[in-house]
């Protein structure tokens, strides 16, 4: 038995005709960049998360970036991010020479809305919450807070693609809800996309201007910005994924279900899903504090597995100058040690499955 950790191959045999239809379609229109595939894409996501507006962006990394940007805050402010998040969503920050406030996360690994109002300071600007692995935040309280402490929310929704909190879709509790469309994702492109859905009309032409040199009008530049356009094929891609996304939602949902229904091991933590929320599962995190041996052991069975994530931003040597040191933030610090994420991907066999659960119970 060989199972990777992630593969497209079953999705390229399901849907193939279906990409290369779409891909036949851009080339045919001889439009590549900001054409009708975008537009009726954006149309198709803004619908979909039941915002007013959405703009199709490089990378998911641009619609943090971006959204940071057109929503003015620079220099010396600060912005609350869970320390525990991939570097993608604190590269964000820093890009606009801002400055991360770390806060812990909780037992469902998004950033610990109790812990936020400590961190506040008279510069905090934003909240930037991370959905992370598939599922959401506890919005709410976050919110509420920042409606009392007059801050921005933006939300990173890189992994929450048709994830609900009490309802309602992330991505649109915020003023910016920014989602990458790598090809890992649950809604992935070929290639890098990403997007921000908003209801906020002035942001919206703000970023329409940045992504495209911050120009409204060819040649005529209002603003600084930047070339962070979403393209025709990646666009026609993502509007056949998203026809699918419900389907793909729940074929890893019963993958997870059964992964948490049959796995049996008193040395495993297995996830667990927030009240009022779904989860779509875009990673399977499980715990053990032998994280190693197990990574070793799966792997010898013929079982791939990854970490996420090893380093936790604080620690990373790119950001040694803002001083932090180990066991500034030990519950991050924990979950870097401890986590381990177990194959869990659309067109996964019934033995493949099996197989994962009974190396993991006999370990």
């Amino acid at each position: 038995m060989n199972i990777e950790f992630n593969t497209f191959k079953h999705l390229s045999k399901k849907y193939g005709d279906e990409y290369k239809q779409a891909l036949n379609r851009v080339v045919d229109s001889a439009w590549y960049i900001l054409g009708n595939e975008v537009i009726s894409f954006e149309e198709q996501f803004a619908s979909y998360c039941k915002a007013k507006h959405c703009i199709g962006l490089n990378s998911g990394l641009d619609a943090l970036i971006l959204s940071i940007r057109a929503l003015g805050i620079g220099h010396g402010d600060e912005i609350i991010v869970p320390a525990n998040t991939y570097i993608a969503t604190v590269l964000s920050i820093t890009e606009n020479h801002a400055i991360p406030v770390f806060v812990e996360p909780d037992e469902y690994y998004c950033l610990d809305a109790s812990k936020i109002e400590l961190a506040i300071t008279k510069n905090t600007k934003a909240i930037l919450s991370v959905h992370l692995f598939g599922q959401a935040c506890d919005m709410t309280s976050i919110c509420d807070i920042a409606k009392r402490y007059g801050l921005f929310v933006i939300e990173d929704c890189a992994q929450s693609h048709a994830v609900y909190f009490n309802g309602q879709m992330t991505g649109t509790f915020g003023t910016a809800g920014c989602f990458s469309f790598y090809p890992t994702k649950n809604l992935g492109a070929l290639g890098d996309a990403g997007a921000v859905v908003t209801n906020n009309d002035e942001l919206t032409d703000k970023l329409r201007m940045l992504r495209n040199y911050g120009s409204k009008v060819k040649y005529y530049n209002d603003i600084e910005g930047v070339n962070s356009r979403m393209d025709e094929m990646q666009a026609a891609i993502l509007s056949v994924k998203l026809s699918h996304l419900s389907d793909l939602t729940s074929e890893r949902v019963r993958i997870a279900n059964k992964y948490l229904n049959s796995i049996k091991n008193n040395k495993i933590i297995l996830p667990k899903t927030r009240d009022n929320a779904n989860h779509v599962y875009h990673l399977f995190v499980i715990r053990t504090k032998e994280r190693d041996k197990l990574q070793q052991y799966l792997l010898e069975n013929g079982i791939k597995t990854q970490i996420h994530y090893p380093i936790p931003p604080h620690l990373a040597n790119c950001y040694k100058y803002l001083g932090y040191k180990k066991g500034n933030f030990p519950i991050t610090e924990q979950y870097a040690n401890e986590s381990l994420s177990l194959p869990l991907y659309n067109g996964m066999s019934e033995e493949e499955i099996d197989w994962v659960i009974e190396k993991i119970n006999e370990f």
